[in-house]
């Protein structure tokens, strides 16, 4: 069973960086296409920003366009998450994904295998 374990959230000010890696336990995985997502208490699962299988195409969520940037280094198995001028808003966790289903780069249901996630905090 592959394993994705998410790493570099805490807390921070507002206008703020972070940087989210995940580490993926097989190297095959990270073929597949994979993606980040977060959940905000009392809020649904987001899907934040995700990057193709195939073609290495990138896809970003309105509520992060220009702020965050998602990239992945196969030979380290690892999927990042470059994330600027944080808000209050962005205050979740966050989990790392990795999949090979049809659908939306962006919905949960596209994805098989998730990380634990990673709690990152933004305040004024």
């Amino acid at each position: 069973q592959v394993r994705l374990v998410e790493s570099g959230g805490g807390s921070v000010q507002a206008g703020g960086s972070l940087k989210l890696s995940c580490i993926v336990s097989e190297s095959a995985y990270m073929r597949d296409a994979m993606a980040w997502f977060r959940q905000a208490p009392g809020k649904g699962r987001e899907g934040l920003a995700a990057v193709g299988s195939d073609d290495g195409n990138t896809y970003y969520a309105t509520s992060v366009k220009d702020r965050f940037t998602i990239s992945r280094d196969s030979s380290k198995n690892t999927l990042y998450l470059q994330m600027h001028n944080l808000t209050e808003e962005d205050t979740a966790v966050y989990r790392c994904a990795t999949g090979a289903r049809a659908g939306s780069a962006l919905h949960e249901g596209s994805y098989d295998y998730w990380g634990q996630g990673t709690q990152v905090t933004v305040s004024s």
